[in-house]
C-alpha cells in the first residue's frame, strides 16, 4: 500500500474511533453504521482524486460535493432532484432537520432517541470532521493539525456525556486513532529518505546497524509524533473540564438513577416522550407526585406538562417560543367565550424528589401558580418551564385553574377558528400516508360539523375501530409509525393521540398533542397519588368559543370528557371548601375574589386576589441551545488558539528536516538552505534575532557567541554555514550530509544554555512563528499577481475596443 493510501486508511480509522465517543449519547446506535459507510465513500473519493491526480483544492471540493450528495440521498431523498441531487427543496428540508435536531438536543435526556434531526447532526458532523482530517492528514500531508478536529469531536462528546468509567474507553480509542495517524505519517515521511530499516540490532558504538541514530536518540519524526500525541491527550483531558456546565436536555448529565423504579435514583424526563413508554412498563408504580384538590370531578383532573404542536413527518414536537416572567395572574385561555360555563378550582401539589422534570405539571388551564424557584412562562402552551437547571424535584406549589364545561351544542355550533390558528395547527407533512386522510374521511363521512367529526374519531379509536392497547409496541411519532398503527391497530397512548391529531388536521380541525399524567389514584388520607404508570398523552382540538379541548381516544386509559358523551350533563361544580394541605408545605393563603368583580369575570378567573402574588420567574430568559454550542466552541478555541504557534513551528521544523535526498544541485540547495533557516529560527526562538545583513559565516559566529554553544554545537553551526556558502557561491557545490543531526545538536545546546523561561517560550510561543504572517502575505501577493495576469487583460479589453 502506498504512503497516501495508508494515511487515508488511518485518517478514516481515527475519525471513526473518535466518533465512537458519541455512541453513549443516542439510542439506538445504528447511526454509526450509516456514518461508517458514508465516510468510507468520502475517503474513497479522496483517494481516487489523488491518484488522478487533481489539484488539492479540487480534491477537497470533490469530497465536499460527494458528501452533500450522500447526505441528501440519505436524509432528503423525497425532496431531492432525481432522488439524490440537492435542489432547493432538499436544502430547505436539511435545514429544517438541523433545526429540529438542535431542538432535540435541548429537550431530550441522555440517551436521546435517534430522531432524524439528531441522526443528521451526528452523521453530518462525523462526515465533516472526517473531511477535515482527510484534508489535513492526507491531502496536505500534515497529520499533527488533524488532531484538532478529532479533539473537538471527542471533547463535545465528553462534555455532554459527563464522563464516567465508560468515557475512558472512548478516550483511549480516540487517542489511539490519533497516534495511529501520527505514526502512519511518520513512517511515510521516513520512507521518503529511502528504505526504512527496522528491527536491526545495536552496533557497538550505540547506533543501530544499518541506520545511524545520532547519539541513540529517536528519529525526529517519531519524537515529534510522541510530543504532539502527549500534547493532544493533555488537551483532550483539559477541554472537557474547561467546558461550561450544561443543563437541560441532551446537555444534562444522566443523573444518578435510571428511571426504572426500584428505589433510589431519579426519574429524569426532560422531554416527557423519552421515558413515557418505559414508565408505562414499570413493574413498580413509583409515585411521581401527589395532590389535593377541591374539584368534584377528579376523573377529569389531568396534569398537563406541555403541548406538542409541530408535526414535521418525523415526530411531533413543541414549538420554540419566547418565555416570559410568570405573571401574577395568568390571562384566560385563547378562544374561550363568556357563554361557556367555567368553575375555578384550587389544588395543592407536591412533587417527588426523585422526579426531575423541566416542565411543571399543571391542570389546564391554570390561572395562577404559586411556587418558589426559577420558573418561566410560555404563553401559547400555558406552561411553566424551569430556568437555569430548575426542575420539579421536591417542588411544592399551589395552583388555581379553570374547569371548562362546554355543552355539546356549544361545540357543534363553534364558528371557524381564526386564520392564524388554522394556518399553524392544521399543517401536515407531505410524507403523511394517504391512508390517514382516507381513514379520517371514511370515519367522519356522516358528521355534520367539526365537533361530530372529533367525537367520531375518538370513538373510532376508543371502541369502534378494533384497536387494542399495547405498551410493548415499538414507539414512534412519525408518519411511518402512524401508518403502521392504522394497519396493525395496536399501540399505546402515543399512537392513539398522535394519530387522532394528525387525522383531525387532515379534516381542517386545529389539533395538537398534550403530554402529562392521568388523574391518579385516591389514597385513604384523601390525597391523590400520581405514579409512573399514569404517564399519558392525549389530543387537544381547538373550537372557537371554547378554546383547546381535551379528547380521549386511548381505550382503557383516562376518561372520555362529558361533552363527548351522549346526553351527558354539562359538568359538576367544584367543592367550595379549601383544599387540604397535607401534601403541600403550607402554601400561602388562598386567594379570594373581590366582591366588586362581575360574576362572569369571577367565573373566568380574571378577578385577581387580595394577597401578594407569588414571586415571578427571573428576568433572565435562560441559555438557549445555540448559545451553549457556541460557548463550547468558544471554550475550545480559547484552549487551542494559544497552541497554534507551537503546532505550526513543529510542522515547519519537520518539513524542513525532511527535505528531498536527491543528488541534483537543486536538491542539495533546498536541503542545505532549509537546515540553515531552521538553525536561524531556532536561535530566534531562544532570543537571538536574525540579522540578514551578515554573511552565513558571521551569522554562525554570532549564534555561537550569543547562544553560548558548546564545542560540538559550534562545529555543527559552522558546518551548515559552510555548506550554505558552497550552494550559494561555489560553481559546483559539494554534497553535504547529516544536516538534520546538526540542527538537532544546535537546538539541544541552545536549550541547555537558555534559562527556564526562554526554554518554555521557545516551545509554547516561538518567536519565529511570526513568519506565518510573511507567508500569508506572500501567498496573497502571488494570488493577486496571478489574478491580475489572468483577468487584467480581459477587463481592459472593452476599453481597447472603444478606442
Amino acid at each position: 500500500m502506498s504512503g497516501r493510501g495508508r494515511l487515508a486508511l488511518c485518517a478514516f480509522a481515527a475519525t471513526l474511533l473518535a466518533a465512537g465517543s458519541m455512541l453513549p449519547l443516542v439510542d439506538p446506535a445504528g447511526w454509526i453504521l450509516q456514518a461508517t459507510a458514508l465516510l468510507a465513500i468520502q475517503s474513497g473519493v479522496g483517494a481516487l482524486a489523488r491518484r488522478v491526480p487533481l489539484p488539492r483544492l479540487l480534491i477537497v471540493t470533490a469530497q465536499f460535493l460527494v458528501t452533500l450528495v450522500l447526505l441528501t440521498a440519505v436524509f432528503a431523498r423525497e425532496q431531492a432532484v432525481v432522488g439524490f441531487l440537492p435542489g432547493p427543496e432538499a436544502v430547505r428540508h436539511l435545514a429544517d432537520l438541523l433545526r429540529a435536531g438542535a431542538d432535540d438536543v435541548g429537550q431530550y435526556a441522555i440517551p436521546a432517541p435517534a430522531t432524524a434531526g439528531i441522526r443528521l447532526m451526528l452523521v453530518g458532523g462525523v462526515l465533516l470532521i472526517g473531511l477535515v482530517v482527510d484534508t489535513l492528514a492526507v491531502t496536505f500531508r500534515s497529520a499533527a493539525p488533524a488532531g484538532l478536529p478529532l479533539l473537538a469531536l471527542y471533547s463535545v462528546a465528553a462534555g455532554l456525556s459527563g464522563g464516567g468509567g465508560a468515557g475512558w474507553l472512548w478516550f483511549l480509542l480516540a487517542a489511539c486513532g490519533y497516534l495511529l495517524l501520527l505514526l502512519a505519517e511518520g513512517r511515510d515521511r521516513i520512507s521518503q529518505w529511502g528504505r526504512v530499516f527496522g528491527g536491526a540490532g545495536r552496533s557497538p558504538s550505540g547506533g543501530a546497524a544499518g541506520l545511524d541514530v545520532s547519539g541513540g536518540r529517536a528519529l525526529a519524526p517519531v519524537r515529534t509524533g510522541r510530543r504532539i500525541g502527549a500534547l493532544a491527550l493533555g488537551i483532550a483531558l483539559a477541554v472537557p473540564a474547561a467546558l461550561p456546565a450544561l443543563d437541560g436536555g441532551l446537555l444534562a448529565g444522566t443523573g444518578s438513577g435510571n428511571g426504572k423504579g426500584g428505589g433510589g435514583g431519579t426519574i429524569s424526563a426532560v422531554n416527557p416522550l423519552v421515558s413515557l413508554q418505559n414508565n408505562l412498563n414499570q413493574p413498580e408504580n413509583r409515585e411521581v407526585m401527589s395532590y389535593r384538590t377541591n374539584s368534584r370531578n377528579p376523573q377529569d383532573y389531568y396534569l398537563r406538562i406541555l403541548a406538542l404542536d409541530q408535526f414535521n413527518g418525523s415526530e411531533w414536537r413543541a414549538s420554540r417560543r419566547s418565555l416570559k416572567d410568570v405573571p401574577k395572574r395568568i390571562p384566560g385561555p385563547d378562544g374561550l367565550s363568556p357563554d361557556v360555563a367555567v368553575t375555578e378550582i384550587r389544588s395543592n401539589i407536591s412533587s417527588s424528589r426523585s422526579y426531575q422534570q423541566t416542565y411543571l405539571p399543571l391542570p389546564y388551564p391554570a390561572t395562577e401558580v404559586r411556587i418558589g424557584g426559577r420558573w418561566r412562562y410560555e404563553p401559547a402552551g400555558r406552561t411553566l418551564v424551569g430556568d437555569r437547571g430548575q426542575t420539579t424535584s421536591g417542588a411544592r406549589y399551589e395552583v388555581s385553574s379553570l374547569v371548562v364545561q362546554p355543552t355539546a351544542d356549544q361545540l357543534a355550533a363553534a364558528p371557524d377558528a381564526p386564520s392564524e390558528v388554522l394556518r399553524e395547527y392544521t399543517k401536515v407533512p407531505g410524507s403523511l400516508p394517504e391512508v390517514v386522510k382516507k381513514t379520517a374521511d371514511r370515519v367522519t363521512k356522516d358528521a355534520a360539523n367539526n365537533y361530530e367529526r372529533a367525537v367520531k374519531l375518538q370513538n373510532y379509536f376508543a371502541s369502534e375501530g378494533g384497536f387494542s392497547y399495547d405498551t410493548t409496541v415499538t414507539s414512534g411519532t412519525g408518519s411511518a409509525a402512524i401508518g403502521r398503527f392504522l394497519r396493525d391497530k395496536r399501540g399505546f397512548c402515543v399512537h392513539f393521540s398522535f394519530t387522532m391529531a394528525a387525522m383531525a388536521r387532515t379534516l381542517g380541525i386545529p389539533a395538537r398533542v398534550a403530554v402529562g399524567f392521568t388523574p391518579g389514584t385516591v389514597q385513604s388520607n384523601g390525597a391523590v397519588s400520581v405514579g409512573l404508570r399514569d404517564a399519558h398523552a392525549w389530543p387537544e382540538l381547538y373550537f372557537e368559543g371554547v378554546g383547546w379541548t381535551r379528547f380521549e381516544p386511548t381505550p382503557t386509559r383516562g376518561s372520555a370528557p362529558g361533552y363527548t358523551q351522549p346526553d351527558a350533563p354539562a359538568g359538576g361544580a367544584a367543592d367550595p371548601n379549601q383544599p387540604e394541605r397535607g401534601a403541600s408545605a403550607a402554601p400561602s393563603a388562598v386567594p379570594s375574589a373581590s366582591e366588586s368583580c362581575p360574576q362572569q369575570q369571577r367565573r373566568m378567573g380574571e378577578c385577581g386576589n387580595e394577597v401578594a402574588p407569588a414571586a415571578g420567574g427571573p428576568t433572565d430568559s435562560g441559555t438557549p441551545t445555540s448559545t451553549v454550542v457556541w460557548a463550547a466552541l468558544a471554550a475550545l478555541v480559547v484552549v487551542t488558539l494559544p497552541l497554534l504557534p507551537m503546532l505550526w513551528r513543529v510542522r515547519v521544523r519537520r518539513r524542513r528536516l525532511a527535505s528531498s535526498t536527491g543528488r541534483t544541485p537543486a536538491d542539495v540547495t533546498a536541503r542545505t538552505l532549509a537546515a540553515w533557516l531552521e538553525i536561524i529560527d531556532t536561535a530566534w526562538d531562544h532570543g537571538i534575532e536574525p540579522d540578514d545583513s551578515q554573511t552565513p559565516r558571521k551569522t554562525a559566529a554570532r549564534v555561537v557567541r550569543l547562544g553560548r554553544l558548546d564545542t560540538e554545537a559550534a562545529a555543527a553551526v559552522h558546518r551548515v554555514a559552510g555548506a550554505v556558502e558552497q550552494v550559494l557561491y561555489a560553481p559546483q557545490p559539494r554534497t553535504g550530509a547529516g544536516f538534520a543531526e546538526d540542527v538537532e545538536t544546535v537546538r539541544n545546546s541552545l536549550r541547555i544554555s537558555a534559562d527556564r523561561f526562554t526554554r518554555i517560550r521557545a516551545v509554547v510561543a516561538p518567536r519565529s512563528a511570526i513568519r506565518v504572517m510573511d507567508a500569508l502575505s506572500e501567498r496573497r501577493s502571488a494570488f493577486t499577481g496571478r489574478w491580475a495576469a489572468r483577468w487584467g487583460g480581459w477587463l481592459r479589453w472593452p476599453s481597447r475596443q472603444q478606442s
